[in-house]
């Protein structure tokens, strides 16, 4: 079973040729509203990717709430731990050009009220196989899901901020993209953020869009995995998708090259279909793509 402490907010998506600057305003071509946010989008990845997951977060008490919540149950994810707090859920404006390309403004509402995992939840996480975080709760939330784990957690650095050493401490697998390792070691190379990020914790994974991904770990492993060549029509999940399909795939006891192209294949399949959660893929999928 996979584990997630996280956000779960409605995605507003404006789907348009060009990102409007500054100033600037633009006709887009399309508008969806989409139940999203990274620890929900991460849910929903690895439920499709073949896992039992539970999801532990907050939504509000709007109109956006029962609708987050369908849209997890309805994928199989275990929401018994999802509060419903006073006041909104969670909302991500997104604007998506032609070329797949995002900008995304997150509103936290709900997600900020997420205090530490009660005992119920803890008693959740003891029994998976991993606990996946991401930064779209408050920090002190976050530190205290990882240091009680007590199961291998992978963090998924964003929105990139700097990471308390407690937090730190506590993480077995970070996950960032480029520009959020960058972000977190002040190196643009990839290869030498990654050796940066090794430093800081045992194994490291940094995606890097249509080049693929690194890994990395303290033992002396080096992995590079090309991406899955595809047409991309929206990037907006391709982490989260990536991320709950390695979570699944390593839970599996696959060997580390064969659950990173698990992921990477699962994200090809993501960027090719508009939205988040409703782009990810199913397992027959993912495994028809590895064929």
């Amino acid at each position: 079973m996979i584990s997630v402490f996280g956000s779960a907010n409605m995605d507003l998506v404006a789907y348009t040729p060009v990102v409007p600057k500054r100033g600037e305003t633009v006709t887009g071509r399309a508008f969806a509203a989409v139940p999203g946010g990274k620890g929900a989008n991460q849910a929903v990845a690895a439920a499709r990717a073949g896992a039992d997951v539970a999801f532990m977060g907050a939504v509000g008490d709007d109109a956006f709430g029962p609708v987050v919540r369908e849209t997890l149950g309805s994928a199989g994810v275990d929401v018994s731990r999802l509060r419903v707090v006073p006041g909104s859920s969670g909302v991500a404006h997104i604007v998506v050009d032609d070329d797949g390309g995002n900008s995304i403004i997150v509103v936290p509402g709900a997600n900020g009220a997420v205090t530490a995992p009660s005992a119920e939840d803890l008693a959740v996480i003891a029994r998976s196989d991993a606990l996946l975080l991401q930064l779209e709760l408050p920090m002190e939330a976050v530190v205290s899901a990882a240091r009680q784990a007590r199961v291998p957690v992978v963090l998924t650095p964003a929105p990139a901020r700097e990471l308390p050493r407690e937090l730190l401490d506590a993480v077995d697998l970070i996950v960032p993209n480029e520009h959020e390792a960058e972000a977190l070691t002040g190196l643009a190379d990839p290869r030498e953020a990654l050796e940066a990020l090794l430093e800081l914790v045992p194994e490291a994974v940094i995606t890097l869009g249509a080049e693929g991904a690194l890994y990395g770990s303290r033992a002396g492993g080096r992995l590079r995995v090309p991406a899955v060549p595809v047409r991309a029509v929206d990037t907006t999940a391709a982490g989260d998708t990536f991320v709950g399909a390695l979570a699944v795939a390593r839970a599996e006891g696959r060997p580390q090259e064969e659950a990173l192209r698990f992921a990477a294949a699962a994200a090809a399949l993501s960027v090719q279909r508009e939205g988040a959660s409703t782009s990810m893929p199913g397992r027959a999928e993912i495994d028809a793509a590895l064929r």
